[in-house]
């Protein structure tokens, strides 16, 4: 995990979801996903919006040329845990197809601006990334 991660998941803990920075008083939740090769907890803070009783989040990887490796780790292991505040839970990570992958997309972009430019500077499609509780 890189420290600047680190720092981010120290703050988010210590202030029940709240941290300054580029993420303040944006939603911000905490993936927990299983290593596809390692089998290791890895934990990843990400922006999200909602879709109804769902979580919508962006494999962005700040519009690098390839996908974040919790991606790859939720498509071998889909059941994830997400803190959310001082809320923790199971849920269920699922990728949807178009046109909800761009209207979810479109959502996103609209609340949070730097997601458009990600995609600008990258060649491949950003993939979205839907979590459903598991009640």
């Amino acid at each position: 995990m890189s420290d600047h991660n680190r720092s981010i998941i120290e703050e988010f803990r210590a202030n029940a979801g709240k941290v300054g920075g580029y993420f303040e008083g944006a939603p911000l939740l905490l993936l927990h996903t299983t290593g596809a090769k390692s089998g290791q907890t890895r934990v990843n803070p990400l922006a999200y919006t909602t879709d109804g009783t769902r979580l919508v989040v962006i494999a962005s990887k700040g519009g690098a040329p390839t996908n974040p490796d919790w991606f790859y780790n939720l498509r071998v292991n889909p059941i994830v845990t997400v803190e959310q505040g001082s809320v923790q839970y199971q849920a269920r990570a699922a990728i949807p197809d178009e046109p909800e992958r761009t209207r979810l997309f479109n959502q996103m972009a609209a609340q949070r601006p730097g997601f458009a430019e990600y995609q600008r500077n990258t060649t491949r499609q950003l993939p979205v990334v839907v979590l459903e509780r598991i009640e």
